[in-house]
């Protein structure tokens, strides 16, 4: 199954709450587990942790994507 990145995300802790309701509205996106070591920032790099939804998902998991992370970012600040 491939995967499409639909949005970098740069708080893990609102990547995991994105997957979280992708997964709650029926998608599939790919877990990343914690994503981190301890002591090491940012493993992913600068761009963000990256949020993938299988391909054939990715058109509607975008809008979805785009929406939620409007809410979370003023809930963030």
């Amino acid at each position: 199954m491939s995967y499409q990145i639909i949005a970098n995300v740069n708080n893990p802790a609102t990547a995991r709450m994105l997957a979280v309701a992708l997964r709650a509205y029926g998608f599939h996106p790919l877990d990343h587990g914690e994503g981190g070591l301890p002591g090491v920032r940012n493993i992913f790099g600068s761009g963000g942790v990256p949020v993938q939804v299988p391909e054939e998902e990715a058109a509607d998991a975008t809008i979805l994507a785009v929406e939620l992370l409007k809410e979370m970012v003023v809930g963030d600040t």
